[in-house]
């Protein structure tokens, strides 16, 4: 089946139609990888469509932009704006949204000087890793493939060339017929999933690795700590090593795309009970429950179209 694709991008300060939203072969980005973006869920609720934690995703944009020497030529209120735009004239409630900035046609070379072009679209997208996936959870592997070490690509920063080693990881998982795959850091303990975040739990408790094993903090993950915490849930950052994937209780992925999805192997050994645990139950209804009602968002991340 043919990719149905909106009708509508907002592209360098206009909205223009999907086909028309394009960028020259010669591109900086194209060549190199100098991209930044985001990726950001709208979710349909009892009150009209809201976009989760708007303003945190864009500060984020900005913040991995500053890391590369970036400057965008839009301020925040005004991506903001754009992103309203582009869900309405899409008529979208629940969707995901991909802000983008990358560096643009202009001088050849790793240091030249080129526009920063800027994109925002939206689309309709159900579960990242499967329909079933949030409910009957996904097997995963350790990949083959370590993240970089630190100070070599800055893990903090959500660039385009980053995701080079995501889709090694991913790749590699699929040709083993895994649905996910898992990265160990430079220093041989966990760091995260191809494009999502890692919490175990140990009697009860979430455990999660530090930014300093080569993850992108995501605000999936951020989200979830607190959710947590609000809840009496211990959350626990420290090193993990591999082995404690196959001795957990419960495993689950995190992520805008991929939300809350559980593991229920590792390697082929089934973790815990073999199926979302309680924890993660637990936490996948006050996660959705920001949308329908029934977890209270204390800390303003619905943000109305």
């Amino acid at each position: 089946m043919a990719q149905q694709y909106p009708d509508w991008v907002w592209h360098n300060g206009s909205i223009k139609p999907w086909k028309d939203a394009t960028a020259h072969v010669m591109s900086h980005a194209l060549n190199y990888g100098s991209s930044v973006f985001e990726g950001i869920r709208s979710y349909a609720t009892p009150s009209g469509a809201v976009i989760f934690r708007l303003t945190d995703h864009l500060r984020r944009l900005y913040h991995s932009a500053k890391i590369y020497d970036m400057v965008l030529p839009y301020s925040a209120e005004e991506l903001a704006a754009a992103t309203r735009e582009v869900i309405t004239r899409n008529r979208l409630t629940a969707s995901y949204i991909r802000p983008l900035a990358y560096r643009g046609l202009g001088g050849f070379g790793l240091s030249a000087d080129t526009p920063i072009d800027v994109a925002i679209a939206a689309w309709p997208m159900g579960p990242y890793l499967g329909p079933e996936a949030l409910e009957t959870g996904i097997t995963a592997c350790v990949s083959s493939w370590q993240r970089f070490a630190p100070n070599t690509i800055p893990a903090g920063a959500k660039a385009g060339g980053n995701y080079l080693s995501g889709q090694l990881i991913a790749r590699e998982a699929r040709e083993r017929g895994f649905g996910e795959g898992i990265a160990l850091s430079a220093s041989g303990l966990l760091s995260e999933g191809a494009g999502e975040n890692l919490f175990l739990v140990f009697d009860g408790a979430l455990h999660t690795a530090p930014a300093s094993a080569s993850i992108l903090a995501g605000i999936t993950r951020d989200s979830l700590r607190k959710l947590a915490r609000a809840e009496g849930i211990d959350v626990v950052e420290r090193d993990l090593p591999r082995e404690y994937l196959y001795l957990a209780d419960e495993v689950f992925m995190c992520g805008t795309a991929a939300e809350i999805t559980p593991i229920r192997s590792v390697d082929g050994k089934q973790v815990g009970a073999g199926k979302a645990g309680p924890v993660t139950r637990r936490l996948q209804e006050l996660f959705f429950g920001l949308f329908d009602g029934r977890t209270r968002d204390q800390w303003g991340w619905l943000e109305k179209v």
